[in-house]
């Protein structure tokens, strides 16, 4: 007959508690996991599938109970962990997001806005397509696959000890941030070139006509020149894309 103590039992179910926490923050914060479209109780069973694959492999502090304080700063911290490995990730998105609003802006197309269910709220549609467009290059890198290696190889360099949380650089996750600007820019800058060059050039015709309308000749204009210069530079936004998520998910392990 098998038999088991009392604290055998909490050793086991902490062997996978831990793992599921760092995971489950990770799955909160991470592209594709934390899409809205998914069912929370699928994100849940999935950290919890995933957690306890791993669970044999981590080393569990036998010292810190769950139903304590100290097992809440550890909770605590191996959420912090999780969410920060998902947020560092996350930021390439935003800033691919951010490319999206500007053209949009500047193309006349600010008004054009649907609801979006990752986000519960309207946004642009131009933001929405290259955030789409995002994820299919994310998933094509296998982006999903190597941010749960990540977080796995993480409690080797982040072992669950009281005071793995510290250790993280958070001054090279808050310099990440500025990176959101930098990349949107970049990306954008084509088709903003474009789109200036345009305004100036109808800035120069009004100026010869006075009586030309800008209002209704300029606005399709700009639309269309912009849709096209969209058109030319989506290839080349792929390939920046693809090469700015290599680089965060080869920094991943900072």
């Amino acid at each position: 007959m098998l038999q088991f103590t009392d604290h055998q039992l909490l050793g086991w179910i902490a062997a996978w508690f831990w793992p599921f926490c760092r995971i489950g923050g990770l799955f909160s914060t991470a592209p594709i996991f934390q899409n809205g479209v998914i069912p929370a109780p699928v994100k849940i069973a999935l950290a919890a599938l995933t957690a306890a694959l791993i669970a044999g492999q981590v080393e569990s502090p036998a010292t810190v109970a769950i139903f304590s304080i100290d097992g809440m700063l550890m909770l605590a911290k191996q959420l912090i962990i999780g969410a920060t490995l998902g947020l560092t990730m996350r930021l390439t998105f935003v800033a691919i997001e951010l490319t999206g609003n500007l053209l949009g802006l500047q193309m006349g197309l600010g008004f054009a806005m649907f609801f979006d269910p990752e986000h519960s709220s309207q946004t642009p549609v131009l933001g929405s397509l290259l955030s789409y467009l995002a994820m299919l290059i994310f998933m094509v890198l296998n982006g999903h696959l190597i941010m749960i290696a990540a977080v796995v190889e993480s409690f080797q360099t982040l072992p669950l000890t009281s005071g793995a949380a510290l250790s993280l650089d958070w001054s090279a996750l808050t310099l990440q941030g500025s990176t959101i600007f930098s990349i949107g820019f970049h990306l954008a800058l084509p088709v903003l070139a474009t789109l200036l060059i345009t305004n100036l050039a109808l800035g120069v015709l009004t100026r010869a006509a006075p009586q030309l309308n800008l209002f209704s000749v300029g606005f399709p204009i700009t639309l269309m020149i912009g849709l096209i210069a969209f058109g030319i530079a989506m290839p080349y936004m792929g390939n920046l894309m693809e090469r700015y998520m290599m680089e965060v998910l080869q920094q991943l392990g900072r």
